[in-house]
């Protein structure tokens, strides 16, 4: 294995292109995971932001709920923005009933709690081990964490409320950091992987 991660980015739906281009520039080969067998050829996964309740019967419809949750469980890494960060709770609030998540990380995760889509906004975000001043955050029908457990960690706040968490290989942001420009959450992540090779 070489230093130079592979790593995918989960392609049932959601901003997936962004997250290809974000990763590339953070050094990272990317590449789009649909099926079971394209996750185990990856070193680590980001899941995308889109519509979470979507995204996890898609996941369901493509056979990759168990494998996803198998990776997990097994210490891949793992990055997620915005409905990813819903899919890598371990509880849901203001979920559906059939919502399905991957877990990872002690968290409890408030769907939309940012508002709805009107409610969108920008916001620069003050991020635990990324140099160079804030990060520029994109909250689109954005999460927020409401609690966390002693084993996670929290990374950045926003009008207090917690926006980034990690917990060992395990990453998540309510923000979409792949919209901005600015990589430094992806090479943040691509140097978490790479500590992993």
């Amino acid at each position: 294995m070489t230093n130079t991660p592979v790593i995918g980015v989960l392609a049932l739906q959601g901003d997936v292109r962004e997250h290809l281009i974000a990763l590339a520039a953070a050094d990272a080969v990317a590449r789009p995971v649909r099926r079971p067998e394209e996750l185990a050829e990856v070193d680590a996964l980001v899941i995308p932001g889109g519509e979470s309740t979507t995204m996890s019967k898609l996941a369901v419809l493509f056979g990759m709920l168990e494998p996803l949750r198998e990776r997990v469980r097994a210490g891949m890494p793992v990055y997620g923005t915005c409905a990813g960060m819903i899919m890598l709770a371990d509880k849901l609030l203001d979920g559906r009933d059939d919502q399905e998540t991957l877990g990872g990380i002690d968290m409890i995760v408030r769907r939309n709690a940012f508002g709805r889509q009107n409610e969108s906004f920008e916001a620069k975000i003050e991020f635990a081990g990324i140099a160079g001043g804030p990060v520029e955050g994109v909250f689109i029908r954005a999460p927020w964490v409401e609690s966390v457990g002693a084993s996670a960690e929290v990374l950045a706040t926003h009008d207090g409320h917690t926006v980034a968490v990690r917990q060992g290989n395990v990453l998540a942001t309510s923000f979409h950091p792949e919209l901005t420009g600015d990589d430094r959450v992806h090479a943040y992540f691509v140097d978490m992987v790479r500590a992993g090779l």
